[in-house]
């Protein structure tokens, strides 16, 4: 098969992990190319993500780099033979293919940290609100209705089996924004209460008086894998999303998010008893932005 215009993030990713290896390992893309009896080419190639490489070749290519075997080398070999079909798929008439990126992403990972300045994130929205959201910046109803659809289905990695662990950390500024009307950010407000009683998702507020540290973040996501090598930073741009892998990068938005956790709020506990709320939290705050609504 001729290599792919457009390789999917896993499959860029795959590659990157490949390259990074055999550098690590001393070993020159010849070198490489004669451990599964292929062209120099085709190793320029997987490590672009355009071609696959076979499972024997893949392990025979581990093993030479010298990675230890483990999560992190079962994972590769997992990414290695994953076709990329799922739900998604069928939304590729109107989804482009960096959303669809994100779905495959979220369905592979265990554990998802976002920060959110502005909005409710996307996996704890409404259907109302995420129409008007979208409709914000899309003219044409088809899509939006498109739109919608693929965000709440993204949202069933919250009560798969297993489920994926999710931490979302949300500025007060985002509660106070009116998406919609009063009736939808109302709803919306009570979702998040909502969505704090399952057992794999915790939500805190960074309230106002936290300080001017939030400012100087933006919205981001960190996709945690089985194999912490292959974490991943997801930033979204109005022209462009960009998927961060390199080591430094993962660390300080890992650091980041820390903080940005540690000045938040106590996270919300819909199952608490009144009496407990003995100081501020992230409950006490959405239920007060809600009655002024």
């Amino acid at each position: 098969m001729p290599p792919r215009t457009h390789p999917s993030e896993r499959q860029r990713r795959l590659g990157s992990e490949l390259r990074r290896l055999r550098i690590r390992a001393g070993l020159s893309g010849d070198a490489a190319a004669r451990l599964i009896t292929a062209e120099r080419t085709r190793i320029s190639h997987i490590e672009s993500g355009r071609v696959d490489v076979p499972r024997n070749g893949m392990y025979r290519l581990l093993r030479a780099y010298g990675c230890p075997e483990g999560t992190y080398f079962e994972q590769l070999l997992e990414m290695a033979h994953e076709s990329g079909r799922g739900w998604w798929g069928g939304f590729r008439d109107t989804i482009g293919p960096a959303a669809r990126d994100l779905a495959e992403l979220e369905a592979r990972s265990h554990v998802l940290r976002t920060h959110e300045p502005l909005l409710i994130p996307g996996m704890l929205q409404t259907e109302d609100y995420a129409h008007a959201v979208i409709e914000a910046t899309e003219a044409d109803p088809q899509r939006v209705r498109r739109y919608t659809e693929f965000r709440l289905a993204r949202q069933r990695v919250l009560t798969d089996t297993p489920a994926v662990s999710y931490h979302a950390v949300i500025h007060e500024a985002a509660l106070h924004t009116r998406v919609g009307g009063p009736a939808i950010t109302r709803r919306q407000l009570l979702r998040l209460i909502e969505i704090s009683r399952l057992p794999n998702v915790t939500v805190q507020v960074f309230p106002f008086e936290a300080g001017n540290y939030a400012a100087h973040t933006q919205s981001f996501v960190i996709y945690g894998a089985a194999a912490p090598e292959l974490d991943t930073v997801y930033l979204e741009h109005p022209t462009q999303s960009l998927f961060l892998r390199d080591g430094e990068q993962l660390t300080e938005y890992a650091k980041m998010f820390e903080r940005l956790a540690e000045l938040a709020l106590p996270p919300v506990d819909p199952e608490a008893a009144p009496e407990s709320h003995d100081r501020r939290d992230s409950l006490s705050l959405i239920q007060h932005v809600m009655y002024t609504l």
